[in-house]
């Protein structure tokens, strides 16, 4: 039988068992999401100018990156929070349990589009879903006809669609860890391959060669990696007039005097267009708070609750202000009502 008081004393034991416990973490330590990091930081630094607690040490290392770490283990020498751009996957949900990582809260921020942006001197990009995959995907189509899968052969724009530019394909964007790379192969790139009627009925029939087609990024140079920095992406389109990045919303609406946003399907990347859906690549954003650490490390639940304050994530909070885009209010509340009770919900 479950000894509820016996789990609790084991997991607060990896805390006390360690000499170094009260001195080693008087802090939050947070990882994860490029894309959740700019907020993060933001409450982080006004929970630490407003509160008696230390400001949380918040560290970018990509959303799977941070699950990777969250899950590793309970103790001190192990994050508390991990913040994500996408939801977590089951195999991280079991790595957790094998590590002893139970009682997890999940906490949904708001939304966010995922941008491809290129620098505000060069041309206007209006791409469909289809141009995307066929652009980006390692396989594709044969251009000759029939329903086969060749190596992408596409070299410039013009090659993908006749009425896009002739430019050379060259796109920035996130590493395989990217919680923005996960939501963007789904989206954007599965979006685009379901637009070939045969490919999509692959799903049915082997849904794991289909999702192999469907997101496989090409690696021949036309997809550049450029790391879970995304203001390097920023900084490198304004080098290269006729190169595409490939970053959340917040980071484009925070560099609008350098770049500007194509469109998808002819929707803009907007704060207006990703509240209400019409934008086809958004989604939802998250943290994760390991609850075995809540009672142990100092601020825990403040910092919680600050973050899931009105004045914050709240339709007039000064995160918006940085990007993100609100959930409806009836959401807000729920999740408020979620850090408030601590419901482990995964």
């Amino acid at each position: 039988m479950f000894n509820k008081s016996l789990a609790m004393a084991a997991v607060l034991a990896v805390f006390t068992n360690n000499a170094f416990a009260d001195s080693a973490r008087d802090y939050i330590s947070i990882v994860g999401s490029s894309t959740v990091y700019p907020f993060a930081t933001v409450v982080a630094e006004t929970f630490g100018k407003t509160t008696k607690f230390k400001t949380p040490k918040i560290e970018s290392t990509g959303s799977g990156g941070g699950f990777k770490l969250f899950c590793a283990g309970v103790g001190v020498e192990h994050p508390d929070i991990t913040n994500a751009s996408r939801a977590i996957k089951k195999s991280e949900i079991e790595k957790c349990k094998k590590n002893g990582v139970t009682g997890i809260v999940e906490v949904k921020i708001g939304y966010d589009g995922i941008a491809i942006a290129n620098d505000k001197s060069a041309a206007d990009m209006k791409l469909g879903l289809k141009d995307i995959y066929l652009a980006l995907a390692k396989k594709v189509p044969n251009p000759k006809g029939g329903e086969t899968l060749v190596d992408n052969p596409y070299k410039t724009w013009k090659d993908v669609n006749p009425a896009l530019p002739n430019i050379k394909i060259e796109v920035l964007g996130p590493p395989p860890t990217s919680g923005t790379r996960d939501a963007f192969a789904e989206l954007a790139m599965e979006g685009g391959c379901k637009k070939f009627d045969w490919i999509k009925a692959m799903k049915k029939q082997d849904k794991k060669h289909y999702k192999a087609v469907c997101h496989t990024i090409r690696e021949d140079g036309a997809y550049i990696e450029a790391g879970e920095n995304d203001n390097l992406i920023v900084q490198k389109l304004t080098t290269n007039p006729d190169a595409l990045g490939v970053f959340g919303y917040s980071f484009l609406e925070q560099n609008m005097d350098k770049i500007k946003g194509s469109s998808v399907e002819g929707i803009k990347p907007e704060f207006e267009t990703i509240a209400n859906g019409s934008y086809p690549i958004s989604r939802p954003l998250f943290f994760y708070v390991k609850k075995a650490h809540v009672d142990v490390i100092p601020g825990i639940k403040e910092y919680l609750k600050e973050f899931t304050s009105e004045k914050a994530f709240g339709e007039d909070g000064y995160l918006s202000e940085r990007g993100l885009i609100p959930m409806p209010e009836a959401e807000r509340k729920e999740y408020r009502e979620t850090v408030r009770e601590l419901k482990s919900n995964i």
